[in-house]
């Protein structure tokens, strides 16, 4: 059961419920957290009764809906709606995913709708990423080298080492991983988390990046590697079906060889 960061305080209480337009047959309901600091009220849950018949089929479908035409207040993230920005990154029915890809069809019941655990609030379906985005940094996500590129050409890889960036490049930056890491919930504020750490891996594992070695020292650290327990459970939520926990396995073994 996802565990969610509120107001100190506070609870999640029932809200309003927003019933479909007379004569709809093909209702769903749309239970979503609901939380404005401006207003000083405990966290809630409105229910929302769509009508699919004149709803998209996707849960980011629904919110658009709901956001236009009855609750101008719902607040969320969106942007691309494929897949690819990984703004509408969100709980729906207890998983970690994409709203824009998440089919309405494939919720029995109500659809439940919270924002990403064990993250801030900042409004309703909004998480504050700062954090997040600040490790990401730390990580120095871009090509180092000292070597002089060579002039108008780009620094060359063979297609085997291109192909050891599979995997990992298609990474969105979602965080639906590292919010479904239970050792990110407690140590979060000195573990990397799964979708930094498959960041780094990716600019180590580059064969045209020249500091793995700086990048291996800055990563041992009790806490900013060693927190993994292997759970999996970023790899089960991951809305693009890549492997975290392999790429951190990889750091691990790194370490190990260069010990050794």
């Amino acid at each position: 059961m996802a565990t969610f960061t509120l107001p100190k305080n506070s609870t999640i209480g029932a809200g309003k419920t927003f019933k479909a337009e007379p004569g709809a047959k093909n209702v769903k309901s749309f239970k979503i957290y609901r939380w404005d600091p401006d207003t000083g009220e405990n966290p809630h849950t409105d229910t929302y009764e769509i009508d699919l018949d004149k709803c998209g089929p996707m849960v980011l479908d629904a919110l658009i809906k709901i956001k236009n035409e009855v609750d101008t207040t719902l607040t969320f993230r969106r942007s691309c709606r494929e897949g690819i920005c990984g703004s509408c990154a969100m709980n729906i029915d207890g998983l970690n995913t994409l709203a824009c890809l998440k089919p309405i069809e494939d919720v029995k019941g109500d659809v439940k709708i919270n924002p990403l655990p064990h993250m801030p609030v900042v409004k309703d379906l909004v998480p504050d990423l700062n954090q997040v985005y600040a490790q990401y940094r730390s990580i120095e996500p871009w090509l180092k080298a000292d070597t002089p590129a060579p002039p108008d050409e780009e620094r060359r890889q063979s297609k085997e080492e291109r192909a050891k960036l599979d995997g990992m490049w298609e990474c969105i930056l979602c965080f639906c991983c590292s919010t479904s890491c239970p050792s990110y919930w407690w140590n979060g504020d000195r573990y990397l988390g799964p979708a930094v750490l498959l960041a780094a891996y990716r600019w180590i594992a580059d064969s045209r990046d020249e500091y793995t070695g700086q990048r291996l020292d800055d990563l041992e650290d009790p806490f900013r590697l060693y927190r993994c327990h292997t759970i999996m459970n970023c790899t089960r939520t991951c809305p693009k079906g890549l492997n975290p926990a392999e790429a951190i396995g990889k750091i691990k073994q790194l370490m190990v060889e260069r010990q050794g």
